[in-house]
This record gives structure tokens, sequence and C-alpha cells, in this order.
């Protein structure tokens, strides 16, 4: 009913402006420190973490919580060779986590939720070289809750040609903050890595929010912390790096949410938002 709607939209509106006041990124190295303690209440905690987040630990390498040293250690744990079998297809889901929005770019225009979109420009960082494939692509964008799997992995084989970092705030990523403020993904701090694969360009964009204290990749380690103030750009020679597909490239050290733009590729007519994925799965078709 019309009613129920607009009380559910005030309800976000109300768990979402406080995000405006509080000092994202003071709250966030705050918490980068403490989950990197290390000492006998780690495993206890662990513990209250899988219960009341429903965490699948018995697919985790080590499914102990005494094996974890710190609760960063446990949040960007490993999996089971045999828990997340990489399909054959041309795409796979680079993620565990579910569908927030997916489909094409019109003219460089991303929907973000219900009465919102964003430039897609303005989510790379503004260079004219990286964001022209992207113009009519197809994106998905992927949200990761405290209970998923935190590493990211490559979608399709690729040779990475640039990576930018993007200052910026950190608004939550949860569901209903996407639904409220606007241009959020434009506007938190992100890494964007941009990749030569057979579907053309490939951008895969790691966004931050408040507490996800550090954001990684495999070949450059972590790059927040510290922010910055400035996008810094780095471009790569073609002999850099090559990642198969299903290979590592990142991991969030909180839950946060990954974009991923394809120029060439048709993403699977089957997802759509709001359902679950897991890394690994078909994700698409050249």
């Amino acid at each position: 009913p019309w009613t129920h709607l607009r009380l559910n939209a005030l309800i976000d509106r109300l768990k979402s402006w406080p995000l405006y006041v509080l000092p994202h990124h003071l709250l966030s190295r705050f918490v980068f420190k403490l989950t990197r303690i290390e000492g006998r209440l780690v495993p206890t905690i662990i513990k209250i973490f899988v219960r009341l987040f429903d965490v699948e630990l018995d697919q985790a390498t080590h499914s102990d919580p005494a094996s974890y040293k710190s609760f960063n250690a446990f949040f960007t744990r490993t999996l089971k060779d045999s828990a997340r079998p990489i399909h054959t297809g041309d795409l796979v889901c680079p993620v565990d986590g579910r569908v927030s929005q997916l489909g094409s770019i019109t003219s460089g225009t991303i929907v973000q939720a219900k009465n919102h979109s964003y430039q897609m420009t303005e989510l790379l960082g503004g260079r004219t070289s990286d964001c022209a494939p992207f113009i009519d692509a197809q994106f998905a964008t992927l949200y990761l809750s405290p209970r998923d799997y935190h590493r990211i992995h490559m979608p399709i084989t690729g040779t990475l040609c640039s990576m930018h970092y993007i200052p910026g705030r950190l608004f939550s990523v949860a569901p209903h903050t996407v639904r409220v403020v606007p241009r959020l993904f434009a506007r938190n701090e992100r890494v964007v890595a941009l990749f030569d694969t057979s579907a053309g360009k490939m951008a895969m964009v790691l966004v931050g929010a408040i507490n996800v204290a550090a954001i990684e990749t495999v070949w450059d380690g972590l790059i927040t912390p510290p922010a910055g103030t400035e996008i810094i750009h780095k471009d790569y020679k073609s002999d850099f790096l090559k990642l198969e597909k299903g290979a590592e490239m990142g991991r969030f050290n909180m839950g946060s949410t990954v974009i991923v733009l394809l120029e060439q590729a048709k993403l699977d007519s089957d997802l759509k938002p709001g359902d679950p994925v897991r890394m690994g799965q078909l994700f698409g078709h050249l």
C-alpha cells in the first residue's frame, strides 16, 4: 500500500541522516585498529559475530574461531577450494553478496536505486580515456554484507591497465542508505581497477564505506588507509599483471560494495536486483 511505502521511505531517511554528521574517517580508522587487536577474547568475539550474522564458517579454510589471531584475520578469511567452484561460462560472479542493481549504462548514467542515479565518469575519476568504453556498457552493483566472504575475484581473465584511488566520504552502503543518499557510490572513497579482457574493457570499482577500514589489491597491497585528498592515477605496462578468471584481485577489511562495468558483455538474464550471489557462479556472456 502507498502509506506503507511512505513509512518505509521515512524510516530509511531517519536511519541514514545521522551519517551526514558522523566523522566517517575517524570512526573507520578506529575500527581499523580495533579489528587488528590480538588476544584471548578474539575467538569469543568471532563466535558471537558468527551467531549474530549467521556466518557459514564451515566453508572457511579454518573453521575454528581459535585459529584466527585477530578479528580482521577472520573477516578476510579464505575459503576451502571446494566451496566456490568456478563456472565454465564466459563471466563469473566476483564476490559473495547480493545484487543491488544491474543492467545497462545509459549515455553514461548508472542507476543507484529508485529515483537515484549518478554519472559513470564521476564514479571512475573523470579521465576521458578510462570512461569512453563504458558510455553504453553493462554494469552490476554487488553489496557485501557483514556475513559474506570478503575477497574479490576476477569475473574474467584480464590484464591490468590502470588503478585509481579516489578520495571521498564513507557513507554506509547498506540498502537503506543506497535508497536515500544521492550519488552515494560516486561520493564515497573508492579504488578503481581497469582491465583489458576478451570482453573489452572491464572496470572493478571497490567502494569504501563507514567501518570499511581498508581496501587492498593483490598487486599494490593496502591502498587505504591512510585517506588522501587527491585522486591518484597509476598506469601499468601491458605485461605488468595478468589475472585469470576466478583469481583473487582484492579484498575489503569490512563489508562494502563492488561495481563491475563491462564494455562488451551481457549479464546473465536470470539475475535481478535483490538476488543473492556466490563468487564463481555464472554471471554473464560475451
